[in-house]
């Protein structure tokens, strides 16, 4: 028994240290602040979505029609505005399939080096902080194949889908020299030199079709899109909670006075 208690111990030790360095290379997030009761947040993010993304992305877990049962949208309504898809058989999707795009996998491999990744469960795994952080961060970088990169996701392989929307970014540096001036004294008299302190930030270069603000929003949307398909169970499991807790309140005051029924003559 001892030795069990022990290996459950250092196993969860082990994670807890694979998790604090999974984590230390981190940047810092702007806050999304989403909503996943917001629908019409969550429309529009889908809308965007299977524009802009679902050209090569699926969300394979979810289907249209719960999309629609979530949101308030009829089915005709979903079928017009949102299924741009087609099967194997060429016709196209219908409201009860799941959400995939129509890319064969050796086509995507072929042309892009690796298949894009399903995102059904990227709002759990990454958080919506990230994702909107993530379509905000890409730059200009004529060293990457894509020609672009990203402060959030370095070297990722991904081009910026949105550029006509938001633009061009480009990422500058600033370094301040290091505090109180004493770097070029160390350097002068064979000392180590402190390095200066540098930061990055991105600068707009050319500006897109729409606002600054007007962009986050629309991140905004397909960030909680993303967070509401990964879970969608989150609309109601708070309500549902609340009811069970409830009920194991009204069942603990009947079951202490049913006990006390039973054992009243008990000595």
């Amino acid at each position: 028994m001892k030795k069990l208690l022990a290996g459950i111990v250092l196993s969860t030790a082990a994670l807890f240290s694979q998790v604090l360095l999974a984590s230390g290379d981190t940047v810092p997030l702007d806050k999304a602040n989403i909503d996943v009761h917001n629908q019409e947040s969550v429309i529009r993010g889908a809308k965007y979505f299977v524009n802009y993304c679902m050209g090569c992305h699926s969300v394979a877990f979810s289907r249209y029609n719960r999309l629609a049962a979530d949101t308030g949208l009829t089915d005709k309504q979903v079928q017009e505005n949102l299924i741009f898809t087609s099967g194997k058989d060429g016709e196209m999707s219908k409201v009860g399939d799941n959400m995939v795009n129509a890319m064969r996998p050796d086509d995507v491999e072929e042309g892009f080096g690796a298949a894009p990744p399903d995102l059904s469960l990227t709002g759990r795994l990454r958080g919506g902080d990230w994702i909107y952080s993530y379509l905000k961060a890409f730059y200009v970088d004529p060293t990457r194949p894509m020609g672009v990169n990203n402060t959030v996701f370095p070297n990722v392989g991904m081009p910026h889908v949105l550029w006509e929307l938001q633009g061009w970014q480009k990422l500058e540096k600033n370094c301040t020299p290091a505090a109180g001036g004493e770097q070029g004294k160390a350097a002068a008299d064979g000392a180590h030199a402190e390095a200066p302190h540098c930061t990055e930030h991105l600068v707009n270069m050319k500006p897109g079709k729409i606002s600054g603000p007007e962009y986050n929003q629309i991140v905004r949307d397909i960030t909680a899109f993303l967070v509401y398909v990964s879970e969608p169970a989150q609309l109601h499991r708070k309500t549902i909670g609340i009811f069970v807790l409830l009920f194991m309140v009204l069942f603990g005051v009947v079951a202490y006075f049913l006990k006390k029924e039973y054992w009243k003559d008990v000595h």
